[in-house]
């Protein structure tokens, strides 16, 4: 037993709280009709074993509408058939609608709570009940409606993150058409690359966004985007700069769009409209299109159903995270990261969504603000966050209110153990620190929070209920306590229901099954605990082999990031001859200069508390590292480059100029 697994946890829920919990309710549901269900490891192997009778039970528990029940939990068996669709089909013969999930809550005793509470770098924006938010919602649909809009139509955002894109991805689910959205940081060709491959006929727009402190107008790269997709109908944009600088709303970058009728946000609503019909589909009907980071070329797109992407995530809600309507949820994220998807999933417990678009630290503690004054209960960010926020010396624990706080979740890369000190030490110390992980893939989570179970140092507290996750060793067998790939052995209801433009089902067969058949390979470097707990050692394509030993980047950067002077790290291999040396790159605080006792220390603590094989061969000070759109940091472009090759797609990029950098730098010849 290693000192991590030896520890005792960092949290435990009390009584009261197992007791008054989602996931015990569940709990007791299920042990009321099966036998030898009586504690969270059982209920996880029950889930596992009779897999159509617990998505029968998460359907009923959480009181998912439609309009037709289904006529079993499942159909067929396995992943994926000879045209590369799913092979199971769950809940065939239902027919309900997403929006009408979210928005249930118009006409109950909570129509007048908030339903959505939007900010920017400013502070409050707006504030919409359950009942505005539905009006609002009918509006738009209207709109869409007289558009021509139809049942599979794709509709597009191109839009912050505030109420009008929430808005506008409701309007379109509630008459069947299928969503995507990019956050408005992409550059045009990103854009693009994304929505040039759906063909939207409506595309929603803001003039603009403010971060850091800066306006960055949009309609002149909309513009270019729309112009080169024939499919294109209607633009409706949305003045949300000229609203936060108190301006009027101007078109005029967009006189010159030929084609495309161009309307304002308000003029594009049809006020009283005729009550909001919901377009009734089966389970499986496509609602969503989301995208692969696209840094190795095209982005794959990627269709999500309503129903699985509905019952995955009110079962990540309602039982692993414990949402209710007592409840305000807030996740920084933007439009093009799937966390937002899985945030407005929140409208369907009855929660309150909290967004916010902005830098996080437009003022250091500007999240936190938001938090005490708006009583947030669930927290969601990522770990670069909460590793920032401790360098950047944040206390909210002393500087804030938090007393609403009840869960913090972190995801976009693993969550460093000493960020679970942090999070107890300085933020709040009875609060669930959940990380989870799961991915774009299947806009939602393989391992993450369990509200009735401890929380231990480095450890993400469970695999998902009814995910049938397991690490293979290099046999491909299942094993615990030693890192391999992490897999899924039976099919789950948010798996895509396609690729668009894949009709044989190629790319979607190479995305996930070529390594094991009808297995699902997610591609992630990981560890499951004697305790059923389970650590993500990083991404496995990025993972390390110096000297023949496999290891993972995250047991690097959890020693590198403890360091004071480091703001953020990237750590590649490099063949160097006949084998591979690991080369860390340091980003570092302002006005300091990497020199070689900096660089003793940090292979001394890597080989201390990791091992020999850890110790970076080469460390190199670079003054920013490339990442994705969604703020991830991308080592696949990196190694590119030192591997000779170019990055395939460095329009991905929100700062393709870092690369720069590690190009023919001084430190890196072999």
């Amino acid at each position: 037993m290693t000192r991590e697994e030896a520890a005792p946890p960092v949290w435990t829920p009390s009584a009261e709280r197992i007791a008054a919990a989602h996931m015990s309710r569940f709990l007791s549901h299920v042990a009321a009709v099966v036998d030898n269900v009586d504690d969270r490891t059982s209920l996880w192997r029950w889930s596992i074993e009779q897999h159509a009778e617990f998505w029968r039970a998460v359907w009923d528990f959480t009181g998912i509408a439609a309009s037709r029940q289904p006529e079993r939990p499942l159909k067929g068996d396995g992943m994926l058939d000879a045209d590369g669709r799913p092979a199971t089909r769950f809940f065939p013969g239902a027919r309900l609608n997403f929006a009408e999930n979210l928005l249930r809550h118009d006409s109950t005793r909570d129509a007048e709570r908030p339903a959505l509470i939007a900010w920017t770098e400013h502070g409050p924006r707006r504030r919409l009940s359950h009942r505005q938010l539905a009006d609002e919602v009918a509006a738009c649909a209207a709109g869409l409606r007289a558009a021509g809009v139809e049942r599979g139509d794709r509709v597009a955002g191109f839009l912050p993150n505030g109420p009008e894109a929430v808005i506008a991805m409701l309007a379109t689910a509630s008459l069947g058409a299928v969503w995507s959205s990019c956050s408005p940081d992409f550059g045009a060709t990103g854009v693009l690359d994304r929505f040039g491959q759906i063909g939207p006929r409506v595309v929603f727009t803001a003039d603009g966004y403010r971060f850091g402190g800066k306006d960055y107008p949009s309609l002149e790269r909309i513009r270019e985007v729309v112009a080169q997709i024939p499919e294109a109908e209607r633009l409706v944009v949305a003045p949300v700069l000229a609203e936060v600088n108190g301006e009027p709303a101007e078109l005029a970058a967009l006189d010159a769009l030929s084609g495309v009728e161009i309307v304002l946000w308000d003029d594009h609503l049809v006020r009283d409209p005729a009550p909001l019909e919901y377009h009734q589909a089966p389970f499986d009907h496509p609602l969503y299109i989301l995208y692969s980071s696209g840094t190795t070329g095209l982005p794959k797109c990627m269709v999500h159903g309503a129903g699985g992407t509905l019952i995955q995530h009110l079962k990540e809600l309602v039982l692993h995270t414990d949402i209710g309507p007592d409840d305000k949820v807030f996740y920084f994220t933007t439009t093009g990261w799937m966390m937002w998807n899985w945030l407005v999933s929140s409208l369907a417990t009855g929660a309150a969504v909290v967004l916010y678009d902005g830098s996080p630290f437009a003022r250091d503690a500007i999240l936190w603000d938001l938090a005490e004054e708006e009583g947030v209960t669930v927290f969601g960010t990522s770990a670069k966050y909460l590793a920032m926020a401790e360098k950047k010396g944040l206390t909210p624990r002393t500087s804030h209110d938090l007393g609403a706080l009840r869960t913090i979740l972190s995801t976009g890369s693993p969550l460093l153990p000493a960020s679970y000190d942090y999070v107890y030490r300085d933020i709040a110390d009875d609060v669930l620190l959940a990380s989870i992980s799961g991915g774009t893939d299947i806009v939602s989570c393989f391992a993450l929070g369990d509200p009735t179970a401890p929380v231990y140092r480095g450890e993400l507290q469970a695999r998902g209920l009814g995910m049938s996750v397991e690490v293979f060793d290099a046999e491909g067998r299942p094993q615990v306590g030693a890192p391999g790939e992490l897999v899924c052995t039976r099919a789950f209801p948010s798996m895509p229901v396609r690729f668009w433009n894949d009709p044989d089902g190629a790319k979607y067969r190479a995305a996930y099954f070529e390594v094991y058949p009808d297995v699902w390979r997610h591609g992630d470097w990981a560890e499951i605990t004697p305790r059923g707990g389970l650590v993500i050692h990083g991404r496995s394509d990025a993972t390390l082999n110096p000297g023949g030993v496999r290891i993972g980047t995250a047991e690097i950067y959890r020693q590198v990031e403890q360091f004071d002077e480091v703001l953020e790290s990237l750590v590649v291999g490099q063949r160097a001859g006949d084998d591979v040396r690991i080369v860390l790159f340091v980003r570092l605080r302002d006005d300091l200069t990497l020199d070689d006792a900096l660089r003793e220390r940090i292979r001394r603590r890597v080989r201390e508390n990791a091992s020999p094989f850890h110790v970076p061969k080469v460390i190199a000070q670079v003054a920013d590292l490339p990442r994705t759109r969604s703020g991830k940091i991308t080592e696949m472009a990196v190694r590119d480059i030192l591997e000779g090759r170019e990055v395939a797609n460095v329009a991905a990029l929100a700062n393709p100029e870092a690369l720069d950098a590690f190009r023919d730098h001084p430190e890196l010849a072999v």
